[in-house]
């Protein structure tokens, strides 16, 4: 297996990512695409041409950022759907509501060491929020994802080293919480969920990919003091134009054609690692483990209560 390398790095930006791609015929979903990372990913796909829905929870902010990508692109072809992640019901909603074929789905809304809090069905939040919502979401909009053949890129992090999946206590009913423990397992679901939904679905023309954005202060820092932890060194903070670059490298490079299951930073798939490393590169060999993804996503198939593909 071939590890796919490109021409940019740590400092490229989501437009220089995009430089010379047409995505006039692609339609494409951005989730948590009302700030940060979210809408700079969805105004650089609508920059080359795509025509983008903006899946967010606050749909006046959701519109606000509709405007702003509008006034920098030009672009008609934005829309603003009404999404949260913590409620199935409104999960389940988006998909069915989606019509015709999905081209580029972003997983990229999320929350990041919050305070411990659980759904109303009981799960933690950070796991509810980064990989349930998300699962619900993408085995929803199956058939809008295979319809054309379809990327789906996974918003994960270097956080997922913090912890793996720990199957017997997903929810915190034993262990103490620890909201960043709580984070990095979410995270690692991200990454597993990526390797699994690309063994079940490449035969439908479906590939999904995970990704560490780098260090950027943006709003999903908000339970953390709104600045970061402060235990990132300046030189390795990226601005958000920086942060959306690997998201919208998964999404539109040739180099990503058939390829899927894998983990990438600054542009660059990532070397598998048996211990945390420093720095912000490398991916945990229990993140990409193919029996831990297979386990995971029965798991997350009797919790949201449904049979996916």
């Amino acid at each position: 297996m071939q590890k796919i390398e490109s021409p940019f790095g740590f400092s490229s930006t989501a437009d220089e990512v995009a430089k010379g791609i047409d995505l006039a015929r692609r339609r494409a979903v951005v989730t948590g695409a009302s700030s940060g990372l979210g809408a700079e990913t969805a105004r650089a796909l609508a920059a080359a041409g795509a025509e983008v829905t903006l899946a967010v929870r606050d749909l006046a902010a959701g519109e606000r950022a509709a405007t702003d990508i509008h006034a920098t692109t030009g672009s008609d072809r934005l829309h603003v759907a009404p999404l949260d992640l913590t409620d199935q019901e409104s999960v389940h909603a988006f998909a069915r509501a989606w019509d015709g074929p999905l081209h580029l789905l972003v997983n990229n809304a999320g929350v990041m060491a919050s305070p411990e809090a659980h759904t109303p069905e009981g799960w933690e939040l950070q796991f509810a929020t980064n990989h349930l919502g998300h699962f619900t979401l993408t085995t929803g909009l199956h058939a809008a994802l295979a319809a054309e053949g379809a990327r789906v890129v996974v918003v994960s992090s270097k956080g997922h080293m913090t912890s793996p999946v720990v199957l017997d206590d997903l929810h915190f009913a034993f262990r103490p919480y620890d909201p960043w423990l709580a984070y990095g397992q979410s995270k690692t679901a991200n990454v597993l969920f990526a390797v699994e939904a690309t063994q079940r679905w490449a035969g439908d023309g479906i590939t999904a990919n995970a990704l560490m954005p780098g260090a950027i202060y943006t709003n999903l820092q908000r339970h953390i003091g709104g600045g970061g932890s402060g235990k990132v060194p300046p030189n390795l903070i990226k601005s958000v134009e920086q942060g959306a670059a690997t998201s919208v490298f998964l999404a539109t490079s040739a180099l990503l054609e058939g390829v899927g299951g894998r983990y990438f930073s600054d542009c660059q798939e990532q070397e598998v690692v048996d211990r945390r490393n420093p720095g912000l590169g490398g991916v945990a060999r229990y993140a990409v483990d193919p029996e831990g993804a297979r386990r995971l996503w029965d798991v997350s198939e009797a919790l949201v209560g449904g049979r996916s593909r």
